[in-house]
């Protein structure tokens, strides 16, 4: 009696205790967002880039599309299905031959064109503290993947009470005196949770015990469909970077970068493989171990006639399949990001433990050709580094923006976040070099027309040649890269070829003082100071801060702060978000000159590479060295995308190469496939400006004999006004 009284005080306690931790619903993680994707007829798109961004929003692969959330992959096709009560099945059709674009979206039932598809926002992560988890509902799981966990781990699931004796016996006859060259093991899933969740690893027959009898509890207060689903959504995966990864709905996309729907079986089987050992059978880490349990869990799932022997030896002839960068392509530096803005706006949102999701406006096609690029052009850079002998691997960071919002559509914080989680995109403060020498120019044009003067303008001619500068009462004796010098110049050449000489003139004309006071009401990066060296960008801005002032240039003037962030639902309701001002920073007019200049840098300055890597769209951009080639810049944009990308070393020691030789490969690279599709628009310059065929040899009007002319653009009213007769014969 006494006993009976005990135990049923002991269930009476472990049930209150299983009740608080695992009764109810699924608790309320807090969950981040990307931008949902549109598609269109003429996007440059292949068919693998589509089937991933399905797999982001958890779209299944069937060979027949028949209900919403499906969709089958064809020869240049693929027939998909949204999700909606009136949604209806849209074929996509791919183009054929090197790039690959979308030709038409078509409505299956009708045989009619569709405008447009947009699918559904993608869940970048759930945030639990240092772990990685996406709740997913057992009827979501494919039957092979709960097949793949049953076999190995508990064949008896379905027919013990939480504790498996016959199991518990077996495994130990068969440790003892069997053949396998692999332990078995006696606990079932009821009992690896109770373990997991509520008691310690110690080793012991009293724990051995309160775990048996909790799992008793656990099995008389939850369905074996629910425990089962517990278990698969909570189960210890590996570790990617800081992150536990936890279920196996996770395991899938950290993995195989795919929605559990739609892994294989020999996928499912490597996911239930790494249970048993999540360090040492890590398929990133031994991949040889991993292969050889994938083999053990495919051998368990014919005996437990879930599978054939035929299909089994089949999977195990095929290799692991890795998504190698799948961590990184879930954008986790941006999502750092987020967590820190939302955390210091809105204090605690993230930890009440209610129901938040916060949508973003990163867009997980451009977040991975983004990492793409960065990961190719750091492979460059490694390689010219070692050719010199350079010790240590440098570092990247690359921030991209829709120029016109200022929302921030990719962030690449380095080269993998796996080995290090510093975000040097926003963290990283370093001197921008030649990157700000466009707002020099621009503050020589603010002060002119503040001055009613005509000079200067684009055209006008400096003496590019070794020069003193006074800094304060002392000399200051800068000199161009590569101590090249180019004699009488024009300030849009100049500009294109990067000429420090001709920056100190053009800022030392207009006042030093202008051109702070000018970054001062940018508002971003450290204070510049008015000496003669600000034309170099002898100051400090991150990579973010640096897109952050380039934003001007595709707004006529006003600078558009970055946003990361579109909207934040708490429990079903948005919640008002504070935006922040959007200063003024120059005219419209004045910037269209410097911008126009930066076309040159990619035409025929030091972006040239991007033409001669096939980027062929109208651009503007200027790449950026810094003292003792520290660090590496370049920072482009067209009408509708801008893109910043710094790489040095993170103790700042010099790389040894330009912005054009590391940075803009990489810039280059994410251009050319992030707008590939897309149609060519130039920049429309504003009231007031006018153009005109220039010597750019004298700055003066083009005269029938100049070898070489270039269109101009002027303030209306500053154009030159005599004509160039100095080619004449």
């Amino acid at each position: 009696m006494a006993a009976l009284v005990f135990a049923s005080n002991l269930w009476s306690k472990y049930a209150i205790q299983i009740d608080a931790r695992l009764g109810g619903e699924q608790r309320v993680i807090p969950r981040i967002f990307g931008r949902a994707f549109e598609l269109h007829p003429g996007q440059g798109l292949t068919p693998a880039q589509l089937e991933q961004r399905l797999n982001d929003v958890g779209y299944a692969s069937r060979t027949i599309v028949e209900r919403p959330g499906e969709y089958s992959v064809g020869s240049s096709v693929i027939v998909l299905r949204p999700r909606g009560d009136e949604a209806a099945t849209v074929r996509v059709e791919f183009s054929k031959g090197a790039t690959s674009v979308v030709a038409k979206l078509v409505n299956q039932e009708t045989g009619r064109a569709v405008p447009q598809l947009t699918l559904e926002a993608p869940m970048l992560t759930a945030l639990a503290s240092g772990e990685k988890r996406r709740f997913t509902a057992l009827g979501t799981i494919p039957d092979r993947m709960r097949e793949a966990v049953l076999a190995i781990e508990d064949r008896r699931f379905y027919d013990h009470p939480g504790v498996d004796v016959i199991r518990s016996g077996g495994a130990l006859l068969t440790n003892v005196f069997g053949d396998k060259n692999y332990l078995v093991g006696g606990s079932t899933l009821t009992q690896q949770i109770v373990k997991n969740t509520f008691l310690t690893s110690e080793k012991t027959m009293r724990r051995k015990l309160q775990e048996q009898f909790m799992a008793l509890v656990l099995e008389s207060r939850l369905s074996k469909d629910q425990i089962l689903e517990l278990y698969l959504n909570d189960v210890v995966l590996g570790q990617r970077g800081p992150f536990a990864i936890h279920g196996v709905a996770e395991a899938a996309r950290i993995f195989f970068g795919k929605d559990v729907r739609n892994v294989t079986l020999a996928e499912a089987a490597t996911i239930a493989g790494v249970i048993q050992s999540p360090s040492r059978l890590s398929p990133f880490r031994n991949p040889e171990r991993a292969i050889d349990r994938r083999n053990v869990v495919l051998g368990a799932m014919v005996e437990a006639g879930y599978v054939t022997k035929e299909e089994a030896d089949a999977s195990r002839l095929l290799p692991l399949g890795l998504a190698t960068r799948a961590l990184e392509n879930e954008a986790p530096y941006f999502v750092d990001y987020v967590s820190q803005l939302v955390n210091e706006r809105y204090t605690g949102l993230l930890e009440k433990g209610i129901g938040v999701d916060v949508f973003t406006t990163v867009d997980l096609q451009l977040q991975r050709i983004a990492q793409e690029a960065v990961a190719s052009g750091l492979a460059q850079v490694d390689e010219q580094l070692a050719k010199r002998g350079e010790a240590g691997k440098a570092q990247a960071a690359m921030v991209a923006v829709d120029p016109r919002t200022g929302e921030i559509v990719a962030l690449v914080g380095g080269r993998s976040y796996s080995t290090s989680q510093y975000n040097r995109a926003v963290t990283t403060r370093r001197q921008p070099g030649s990157v700000f020498k466009p707002f020099v120019y621009l503050t020589a044009f603010e002060r002119m027309v503040a001055d009613g003067g005509i000079e200067p303008t684009p055209a006008t001619i400096v003496m590019d040649e070794p020069t003193i500068f006074m800094d304060g009462e002392e000399p200051y004796e800068p000199g161009n890269y590569q101590d090249e010098y180019s004699g009488l110049i024009s300030l849009r050449e100049a500009l294109a070829k990067s000429r420090n000489i001709v920056a100190i003139k053009v800022a030392e004309r207009t006042g030093y003082d202008e051109v702070a006071a000018l970054w001062s009401k940018i508002g971003v990066g450290t204070p510049a100071k008015p000496y003669p060296s600000i034309a170099l960008g002898v100051f400090e801005a991150s990579p973010l801060e640096m897109a952050t002032a380039y934003t001007l240039f595709s707004n006529d003037g006003s600078v558009r702060p970055l946003r990361a962030v579109t909207r934040i639902v708490e429990n079903g309701e948005s919640r008002p978000l504070t935006e922040d001002p959007s200063p003024v920073v120059s005219r419209p007019d004045t910037t269209f000159l410097v911008t126009n200049m930066m076309r040159a840098v990619m035409n025929e300055g030091t972006g040239a590479g991007a033409r001669r890597d096939g980027f062929r769209l109208d651009a503007a951009g200027k790449s950026g060295t810094t003292n003792e080639m520290r660090d590496a810049w370049f920072a482009g944009f067209t009408p509708e995308l801008l893109a910043v990308v710094w790489v040095g070393f993170d103790d700042n020691h010099p790389i040894g190469l330009g912005g054009a030789q590391a940075a803009l490969p990489i810039w280059t690279a994410f251009m050319k496939k992030a707008l590939a599709g897309r149609p060519d628009v130039e920049f429309a310059p504003p009231e007031g400006v006018v153009f005109a065929d220039i010597d750019p040899s004298t700055g003066m009007l083009a005269g029938p004999w100049c070898p070489r002319t270039v269109r101009e653009a002027f303030l209306e009213g500053t154009e030159p006004a005599r004509r160039c007769f100095w080619h004449r014969p």
